[in-house]
């Protein structure tokens, strides 16, 4: 069995942070190989890529002609390794020398299996919400403006926080969990795989936590900003496919109802919002 872990990026128009993103990953401890699946960019993203790929013959890419979606492209890079563990890492994460090995140590010494994911700060070092979740309950999100904050607070007394879900921006695992849990649902595009992902882990018997002393910038929205308005449309086809996936079943024909009308009602502001925000 190989050594070490395997980084995993999935890259779509990143010229603005992929050469600091794999700059940072080939020179970080215990990483024994890098795969960038590339989605279809047309903005030079490819061409660093392929400069780091000529450099450093730990790093492999895979280039798909189309957008296939974020979960397809990991599930992609983690077929092309075989390190044990696997590290998802977007590509406007910019991750410190040691940052992924404490991470691993951190797994390894879990009882059974586990995801661990990331402090995740913004450059000014504000904390990111994202990186501490708990399920969504979207019938309660009908009635209580309040359940639509999915965040949960910090706890740093503890090194390693037990949470329901992390956010996909880092995300460790080890390959036998994810190999069992079927790795990424290929249905979405963009949105809520990560939360899918951690709730079959957490069915399967393993633990999601953060870990509250690993700290990573996180440069939110770099891909995002050319196509806002696809973007907002397949987060919130993801959210219905969450909904339908996990809560769906036990709930009525009435509350199902409501929660499509509520999910599509805010499309249309999300996307507004998206594109003056990008304007």
């Amino acid at each position: 069995m190989p050594a070490g872990l395997v980084a995993i990026v999935v890259s779509h128009q990143s010229i603005e942070t992929i050469d600091a993103c794999l700059s940072r990953l080939r020179a970080s401890e215990g990483v024994a190989q890098v795969r960038v699946v590339d989605n279809g960019s047309s903005d030079g993203t490819l061409d660093v890529i392929q400069r780091h790929a000529s450099l450093d013959p730990r790093l492999r890419f895979i280039g798909h002609p189309d957008n296939p979606g974020f979960g397809k492209a990991c599930n992609d890079g983690a077929r092309d390794s075989d390190a044990p563990w696997l590290a998802f890492v977007n590509p406007d994460c910019l991750v410190e020398p040691g940052a992924l090995a404490r991470l691993l140590a951190h797994a390894q010494v879990v009882p059974g299996e586990a995801i661990v994911g990331a402090d995740l700060v913004d450059e000014a070092g504000v904390r990111d919400p994202a990186a501490r979740r708990r399920d969504p309950d979207f019938a309660a999100m009908l009635s209580s403006p309040a359940a639509r904050d999915l965040s949960l607070p910090v706890d740093d007394a503890r090194a390693l926080q037990p949470v329901e879900a992390i956010s996909g921006a880092v995300m460790l695992m080890p390959r036998a969990l994810f190999d069992r849990i079927g790795g990424f649902d290929a249905g979405y595009r963009l949105h809520a795989e990560d939360l899918d992902l951690c709730r079959r882990a957490r069915a399967a018997g393993a633990g999601v936590f953060v870990a509250n002393d690993v700290r990573i910038v996180h440069v939110r929205g770099v891909s995002s900003r050319a196509r806002p308005v696809f973007v907002e449309w397949h987060k919130h086809r993801g959210l219905w496919r969450y909904f339908r996936r996990f809560e769906a079943p036990r709930r009525g024909l009435a509350t199902r109802f409501a929660v499509w009308c509520a999910i599509w009602a805010r499309f249309p502001l999300a996307a507004w919002r998206a594109i003056s925000a990008n304007g």
